[in-house]
């Protein structure tokens, strides 16, 4: 059995960047061996930005805002939209079902600092 171990985004300013994954998405930032990476759960993003020369990367690298990323939100997501709305992040779509990892559920979508789209989801019903 294979699991997904990190995912690659590309940022252009870190602080900005930063203080989102940290603040919006609670994401631990941590040094991965000379870069930045954020820890969400058991799951990284590594992070390319100003400054990072990857030693090796796609045949098109991602480019800032070009991610489309799903975090599963634990708790209904009515949860999820007061946690958006306190942060001052707009929703672009949603509350709506949708089909991910673990099969149906309740999703809302927004974007990081650069635009890329991201989604929040929840197993849980909704309340």
């Amino acid at each position: 059995m294979t699991r997904l171990d990190h995912v690659v985004i590309h940022v252009s300013d870190w602080t900005r960047s930063n203080a989102f994954y940290h603040d919006v998405l609670g994401c631990e930032i941590v040094d991965a061996g000379g870069r930045t990476a954020y820890r969400c759960g058991d799951q990284l993003l590594n992070v390319h930005g100003p400054g990072v020369t990857p030693a090796m990367v796609a045949r098109l690298p991602v480019a800032p805002g070009n991610s489309d990323l799903c975090f599963e939100w634990s708790g209904p997501i009515a949860g999820a939209v007061a946690h958006l709305a306190r942060q001052g992040v707009t929703i672009d779509g949603g509350p709506m079902i949708r089909h991910g990892a673990r099969g149906a559920g309740t999703s809302v979508y927004f974007r990081d600092p650069d635009g890329s789209l991201i989604e929040y989801i929840s197993y849980e019903p909704a309340i």
